[in-house]
């Protein structure tokens, strides 16, 4: 059973998590085989990183990490604020070790209050989660204020590509997980 993170990267605001929660919706409609688990930062107590490492932590801290590091597919969700990824998302990741994400493919829902960011991603994401050795979808969601009302996505084609970034990095995932054990059945021990 492979495991799926989803991960709001923001302790305040709705959006990112109502963006979320369209997501596993969509995730689960495809295969509700997978054991999801959908993270709020916004419901979790986490310790600030001190370079310890993740094992080292307890509470939400540990569960989330711990989480991350057994997920085979993330998806992470983050708003844009002052034209880059909230802090509270960057500790996350200064939490976990520079390997964290090897042989995993993430997903990236982003949340704007305009469109002139919907290069953050690219800018500021990306190159964290490629540092940390993920493999990063190159297309991902870009989600304006104006798309949402009342606590729901109203934007039709939001939700269409909500559902193909569903799709897409289940089935990159699947082809990867595939040439894994292709390779590891090559050697003997």
């Amino acid at each position: 059973m492979k495991n799926v993170v989803l991960l709001s990267g923001s302790t305040v605001g709705s959006k990112t998590s109502t963006a979320m929660k369209y997501l596993n919706e969509a995730i689960t409609n495809q295969d509700d085989t997978l054991n999801i688990q959908l993270f709020d930062l916004k419901n979790l107590d986490l310790s600030f990183s001190d370079g310890r490492n993740y094992l080292d932590y307890s509470g939400d801290t540990l569960e989330l990490t711990t989480a991350l590091m057994q997920a085979d597919i993330i998806f992470i969700g983050f708003p844009i604020f002052q034209a880059s990824i909230p802090g509270t998302l960057k500790n996350v990741f200064d939490l976990l070790p520079v390997n964290a994400f090897r042989d995993k493919v993430v997903g990236i829902v982003a949340t704007a209050g305009s469109p002139k960011h919907y290069l953050i991603a690219e800018t500021q994401l990306k190159p964290i989660l490629s540092y940390m050795k993920a493999h990063v979808m190159q297309t991902y969601v870009f989600i304006e204020e104006r798309d949402f009302s009342n606590g729901t996505i109203v934007n039709d084609d939001i939700i269409f590509r909500i559902n193909e970034l569903a799709t897409s990095t289940l089935r990159v995932s699947k082809l990867y997980n595939q040439l894994l054990e292709e390779e590891n059945s090559q050697y003997d021990f």
